[in-house]
Order: structure tokens, then sequence, then C-alpha cells
């Protein structure tokens, strides 16, 4: 299975750097069967039926993107270097995996200082990475992070504007509870209280799980044969509550609709060892691509992606190869919004 087979043209002004306002009035393609419907995201109900079941991930997006002082004293006085540091993970001793910029400025041992008091040692560096000891941590840490950081847009947002105050908003779901993704669940973006309260009252349900995304979900696949990719880790928990709401559903002839491929990984790791909805906590490196066995998800909501990418291959193999080309070949003539702050899809095999 070669990569260039997930690779399509995507003119660059169909690239979003801003989401729609209000968030539901964000454009909706429906492909259920053979049809393709254009639609708007307020009108998602029309396309669900009572007794459906939503999933939704509940992280929160923490503001991931540092930018701080490393002092250094030598014969000629004290030196300066500006360092930017991109959070990634949490590391099991309590410190966390980060991008850092640049590292080779930055010496094992050393300390960068930060604004709002915060300061961390560098631990160790690994493979292009660096492994930071924060001076602060649990409630103390996350306060002084939400003073000093900024959201860690996606590269291809990052890379035509600077992160501002109205991503803190935007780059968040209504219903983020969870810390610790250092990504947003971008399909999630599309709803507020009121579409989900209305879902609620046609009698479709929801179920929260978490995953904490990862920055590895922007990286790109660099082997031809795609089935040699090898994905990065990220934490995730389906709570006994979560399991036992979706196999009710499943009981009673719902449908389990994930919203985003995040809350989709996660349910179909979760099945993964029996074939059926159980609750699981831990991480997960599920890569989905053509040939994968489905064993939760009826339907996928989610926004458009980028080509040559996993989030591709894995609506690839949801779809089906030839209809997602044709899906996307739609999307694009009709120009749809794509990525992270774009445009949104039902997708009904």
């Amino acid at each position: 299975m070669k990569l260039d087979e997930f690779d399509f043209d995507l003119p660059e002004h169909l690239i979003a750097t801003r989401p729609a306002r209000p968030r539901t009035s964000a454009r909706l393609l429906v492909a259920e069967g053979d049809r393709i419907i254009d639609g708007v995201v307020r009108d998602l109900g029309q396309w669900l039926r009572p007794g459906d079941r939503l999933v939704l991930n509940d992280t929160r997006v923490i503001p991931a993107r540092l930018t701080g002082t490393r002092r250094r004293a030598g014969a000629a006085g004290e030196t300066e270097a500006r360092i930017e540091v991109t959070l990634l993970q949490p590391a099991p001793c309590g410190a966390w995996r980060a991008l850092i910029k640049p590292l080779k400025k930055l010496r094992t041992g050393e300390t960068v200082q930060f604004p709002a008091g915060l300061s961390a040692v560098l631990a160790e560096k690994a493979e292009g990475q660096g492994l930071l000891r924060f001076n602060l941590e649990g409630d103390a840490f996350q306060a002084a992070l939400e003073a000093a950081g900024a959201m860690p847009l996606p590269p291809y947002i990052a890379a035509r504007r600077a992160a501002d105050a109205q991503d803190r908003e935007d780059y968040q779901t209504v219903f983020a509870r969870a810390p610790g993704a250092v990504a947003a669940p971008t399909a999630s973006l599309h709803f507020d209280d009121a579409l989900l309260a209305g879902l609620r009252d046609r009698g479709v349900e929801i179920t929260h799980v978490t995953l904490h995304v990862g920055a590895g979900t922007f990286l790109p696949v660099k082997v031809e044969d795609v089935t040699k990719h090898r994905m990065h880790a990220e934490w995730g928990q389906v709570s006994e509550a979560a399991a036992a709401e979706m196999a009710a559903t499943r009981a009673a002839g719902g449908r389990i609709i994930p919203v985003g491929t995040t809350a989709l990984r996660l349910i179909e790791t979760a099945a993964r060892d029996t074939g059926g909805i159980a609750p699981w906590r831990g991480e997960t490196d599920i890569f989905i691509y053509p040939g994968f066995t489905f064993h939760v998800a009826d339907a996928l909501m989610t926004n458009f992606h980028l080509p040559r990418s996993t989030l591709m291959m894995l609506v690839a193999a949801f779809m089906g190869q030839a209809r997602i080309r044709a899906i996307y070949a739609h999307a694009v003539a009709q120009e749809y919004r794509f990525f992270s702050y774009g445009d949104a899809s039902l997708l009904i095999p």
C-alpha cells in the first residue's frame, strides 16, 4: 500500500486559518451510501436518528507553546538565548517531553526561565526532543501554563499566522474537561451548547471519552509503504460508564458515531482485543488504514484531512479508497474549507 494512493491536489486557499463563526455555521458534507449532500453543521440532527449516540472527546488543549530565556555565565560575561518550547506529552516521571528550538543552545542541566514564575531544567536530550522538569506541578503548573503559554496551533496554521487570544476560545471545544492535549479534537470544535441541547431533544445520546491528542497527529508519513509507519502513542480512557452507554446503544439498535478521528481511534482501541465495547485506559498507538476491521463505529463526523496523512488513511479505511477520493474531489470542487479550522463531513458507510 503506497503513500501516493492517499495524495490529492488541494488549492492553498482552501486551508482555513480561522474557524467559522458561529461554530455551527460551518459547512457539513454528508456522504451516505452513494449520495453526497451539502449541508450545514447546525442541521446535523437531520441526519441522526433517535437512539443514535455521539461519542465526544472531552480532552482539553493546554497552551503548550512557551517562549523563555536561557542564561549562561561565561568568561566574557553572561549570555542569553531565546528558547521556544512546544510541550508534547507528560512522561511517567512527571517531566514533559518537548520540542525545543534551538535545542543545540540548551545543555543538559540548564534552566529555561518562562513568564509567570515558571521554569524548567533540561533533564535529557533524545531523538531531537528534550525532557523538561518544571519547577511547578499540579494546579500551580496549570495556572502558570495558562498565563505563560500560547495555544499550539497546527503547523499549517502557525506557518501563516501566530496564535492569539482568540485561539484560546476557538481551539477549544465547549465541553473540554480533562487537560492534557496539545492538539484539539477538531471535529468537535463545530459544536456549541445549543446544538448539543437540540440533539438531545431529538433523542440523540451523548457519551464522553478522553484521548489526549499529541503533536504526533501532525507528523508526516515518511515511508512509501504506509504499513511500515509507526504512530506516536497517546493516552486515553473509555470509562466503565461510557462503555456501558455504547453497549446499550448497540443493543437497542442505535448507531455509535464518534465525533473526530481521535474518538474513533480510542473506541476502536478499546474493542481491538475482544471486538466488543469495553472499558479501557492506557496509551494507544493504533494505526488505521485500509483493511482495518471496525468493531464499534457506525458513522464518523470529521473534518477534511491533509493529503498523505494517517488521518486520510483512516477515512479511506472507513469509507473505501475510491469512495473517499470521490468525496474529497467533491469537497475541493465545492470549496469546502480544510483542516483543523475547516468544515466538517459526516461519513456514513
